[in-house]
């Protein structure tokens, strides 16, 4: 096989199994000129095989030392040994859109192997003749007829990455003009590269037609294989190995000291309690910005401190490094003059294991509190668990156990989106399930495949019954706060009222997907009532379950909230936080109906709570007719939501005085969900 084929397949692999670097841009002399380098030898990006093996050469020739070597003969390795079992849980998204037989799934798999191992070998040892074999030739027609094209070779797919339309150049463009920090940032920055390649994904993958059309995004669109597919899949391979971001970070280091992409080396400086620097290709120090260095020290990599025995995963930490740890991420908050709280995140990277311990001695509780550290996260396998240590005056010990999915399905046929989670706290050496401050547990979500991604919410599993809890999805996970543990899940939770035709073309889209969150549930079989009125109660509610507020801990003193009803602990979180006050000094009122005015309020002081920068402009209620007849205490709440959209009027007015419909309250609650 040619260096060029060799590398064109490679690359193609790369993309799938590391996205974060697969076809990083490796230099145009514009780009250079924009960065403000000069003579700097630009890259080849024709499609000549001198110019691709000019490349390589080029590239390896940087990665020097053995163990950056060995780093990505493991990854290569990895690769090469995953079973046919974890492939086809990798390829999930694509295998039913491919339809492909048993053989021809082991085949496309045996491909991708290969084309990986050569493209984490620097020395190209063990390569095969992949373009010679009539395996992959035969199953690459295939997919082509499938695809409604005539042909796919590897040819196309060197166009899809290399070409004047292919995913290098869409990578150039997007980093063209950022400065030499912003670059160092995407070697350093997980979240940067996943964003930057996701942009570059998705506008390969839209070229499907005119002159600029890619026959490999044909064959996908042809295939209803979206981009979210390809991303899912990318995801699913960096789960599945534990040597990627090592592995990564080489390459990626390699590309910027080969082509010179904006990273002055700098001599290595005074050593400092921060994290001020980073390796370079040549072992030299490349300095970090303020802001670069927080970021560092906010992680701490735990994943070599992980003991695996049988099916179970333990963290051996050592104290005195946590709370040097804690140390340098406070230096580090200071110098970059960051005033948020502070979180100390564990990496434990990739574990495999059902069951992950981590036991937090009480020397680490107590000296994250006395050093101001707010938070401790635990993060593993795309979930994290961010957990508040000021409640805690004892060792704590997690555990998080993946959990067989007949915990879901056998109660349910909503259609399940991620694992099923069993949550545990020991505390000092009692295990506990409620918290006076809520732990934030942010779950991988790895099954988009035909779910309405709006209707996606955090299911909680107890005495084989669901309870619904919303959250907050990104794209990848989906992160909500818990002041209970149990086993928890991420469903699309999709429930139908047979009463909404008459708002349907105004609330009909919001109460569905209010409902799917939990934040506002039916009033028995199937129906909604949304023209009946809402009591302040039930507006408490279903603001502090949309918002993700819950806190048991929470107390009132209104003489007419009993303890034991049912709105008692949303009252008492709305009251604590501001969010509400009584009809009275001692009287809440709760069975009174909401007015508008009053509902607008409470949204507005919700919504401020969580977004103390966000500004009220006083003159947005001069678009209502009847501005004048909102209450003097009420008028801020309601010119902030008017401002920043969370209340229309109707024919110029707001009518603040009447009383809200529970489809009105669904409007608005989620438009607060949406809130940015």
């Amino acid at each position: 096989m040619t260096l060029k084929k060799k590398l064109v397949v490679s690359t193609l692999a790369a993309s799938m199994v590391a996205a974060s670097v697969a076809g990083l841009p490796l230099s145009s002399k514009g780009l250079a000129n924009q960065l403000g380098l000069s003579n700097v030898a630009a890259a080849a990006t024709s499609n000549s095989s001198a110019d691709l093996k000019a490349r390589a050469e080029k590239l390896y020739a940087q990665i020097t030392k053995e163990s950056d070597k060995a780093t990505l003969r493991a990854l290569r390795d990895e690769v090469s040994a995953l079973t046919s079992a974890e492939l086809k849980e990798i390829f999930t998204p694509l295998r039913g859109k491919l339809d492909l037989s048993t053989t021809q799934e082991d085949t496309v798999f045996a491909l991708f192997q290969d084309v990986s191992s050569l493209y984490y070998d620097p020395e190209y040892t063990d390569a095969k003749d992949i373009l010679n074999n009539q395996e992959y030739i035969d199953v690459l027609k295939v997919i082509a007829e499938k695809g409604g094209v005539s042909s796919l070779t590897v040819d196309d797919i060197y166009a899809a990455v290399f070409g004047d339309n292919g995913l290098e150049k869409k990578l150039v463009a997007l980093v063209s003009g950022k400065t030499k920090e912003q670059l160092l940032e995407l070697v350093t920055s997980s979240t940067v590269q996943d964003e930057l390649v996701n942009s570059a994904i998705d506008a390969v993958l839209s070229q499907t037609a005119g002159p600029d059309a890619l026959k490999i995004s044909t064959v996908l669109n042809n295939l209803s294989i979206s981009s979210a597919d390809v991303k899912t899949v990318l995801n699913n391979s960096r789960a599945k190995l534990t040597n990627d971001k090592a592995a990564l970070q080489v390459l990626a280091i390699a590309y910027i000291g080969a082509f010179g992409l904006g990273v002055t080396p700098t001599p290595t400086p005074t050593p400092s309690p921060t994290p001020s620097s980073g390796s370079g290709p040549d072992g030299t120090t490349i300095t970090l910005t303020p802001d670069q260095a927080f970021n560092a020290a906010s992680k701490y990599d735990a994943s070599k401190l992980v003991v695996t025995i049988g099916d179970k995963a333990t963290v051996k930490l050592v104290d005195a490094d946590i709370i040097k740890a804690f140390d340098t991420l406070v230096a580090a908050a200071k110098a970059a003059g960051k005033t948020e709280a502070l979180t100390l995140t564990l990496d434990l990277g990739t574990v495999k294991a059902a069951t992950v311990e981590v036991p937090l001695s009480k020397a680490i509780v107590e000296a994250a509190k006395s050093k101001g550290i707010t938070n401790i996260a635990i993060a593993f396998n795309g979930a994290t668990v961010t957990i508040p240590v000021s409640q805690f005056s004892a060792d704590i010990t997690l555990t998080v156990t993946t959990a067989n999915q007949e915990v879901v399905t056998s109660v349910t046929n909503l259609k399940l989106a991620s694992e099923v989670y069993e949550f545990g706290l020991r505390v000092g050496g009692v295990a506990t399930s409620t918290f006076s401050k809520p732990i934030l547990v942010d779950i991988p979500v790895n099954n988009t495949d035909g779910i309405d991604t709006d209707l996606l919410t955090l299911a909680k599993i107890i005495n084989g019954k669901l309870e619904f809890y919303g959250g907050r999805y990104n794209g990848k996970s989906l992160a909500e706060s818990r002041d209970t543990f149990s086993s928890y899940a991420v469903l699309e939770n999709r429930v139908t009222f047979t009463d909404i035709a008459s708002v349907q073309a105004w609330a009909g889209r919001q109460i569905q997907v209010v409902a799917a969150k939990g934040a506002i549930e039916g009033v028995g079989e199937d129906k909604f009532a949304p023209k009946s009125n809402v009591t302040r109660a039930e507006f408490a509610k279903m603001l502090i379950r949309a918002l993700d507020l819950e806190n048991k801990s929470a107390v009132q003193s209104f003489s007419d909230v009993s303890g034991t009803a049912w709105y008692a602990p949303y009252v008492a979180v709305a009251a604590e936080k501001g969010i509400i006050t009584g009809r009275s000094a001692d009287k809440f009122d709760p069975n009174a109906t909401i007015t508008r005015a009053e509902m607008a309020t409470m949204i507005s002081r919700a919504v401020k709570s969580m977004n103390p920068a966000a500004t009220t402009n006083v003159t947005a209620i001069s678009q209502f007719s009847d501005a004048a007849k909102i209450s003097a205490s009420l008028r801020d709440g309601v010119a902030f939501a008017a401002d920043h959209n969370l209340v229309i009027g109707n024919a110029g007015k707001f009518n603040p005085n009447d009383t809200a419909t529970r489809a009105e309250a669904a409007v608005i609650i989620y438009r607060t969900i949406n809130f940015k």
